[in-house]
């Protein structure tokens, strides 16, 4: 998709962010560090084709010395709508003075490591039993997860940003 552009979300690309979480997480709800978060209610970037059709979504989270990733979503990978939601929420960070951006993955998702690990993300933690605790706030998360792996854990990735927290 050329011609991408990064911005906040309107109120009339609610739906279609929507459906994004819908197909991505099963609704509205992510669960990360045995935290319920409710993607509707969070601040969330759009990127839109040069048809303002919403090619993908981040919501976030600020606190303390960094901006949260809660849910990344792409309508279709590789077509760099996430790397320029990513690189525009760094941006929002830097700006804001905050030392890093960090996110949230599972122990399963492969993919996301690739992708955050090609764009200066560094793995910084693992929460284990993570998932294991999330089921009690989110029942419909799977035992297995991608690949058949068993999904269990949580790993913290984060990128500093040019700003020292």
């Amino acid at each position: 998709m050329d011609g991408l552009e990064v911005r906040p979300a309107r109120p009339t690309e609610r739906a279609a962010v929507d459906a994004l979480h819908e197909r991505e997480w099963g609704g509205p709800y992510v669960v990360a560090h045995d935290t319920r978060h409710d993607v509707r209610t969070l601040p969330t970037l759009v990127a839109v084709d040069g048809d303002t059709v919403v090619a993908g979504a981040l919501t976030y989270h600020v606190d303390g010395d960094g901006l949260e990733v809660v849910s990344l979503v792409a309508a279709v990978p590789g077509t760099g709508a996430g790397t320029a939601l990513l690189a525009a929420a760094t941006s929002i960070a830097a700006e804001a003075g905050l030392a890093r951006v960090w996110l949230i993955t599972s122990n399963d998702n492969l993919r996301a490591l690739r992708f955050y690990q090609r764009r200066g993300m560094r793995l910084v933690h693992v929460d284990r039993g993570a998932v294991d605790r999330a089921r009690h706030l989110k029942p419909e998360i799977p035992l297995v997860g991608e690949d058949g792996i068993p999904l269990h854990d949580e790993l913290v990735l984060e990128r500093r940003t040019a700003v020292e927290g």
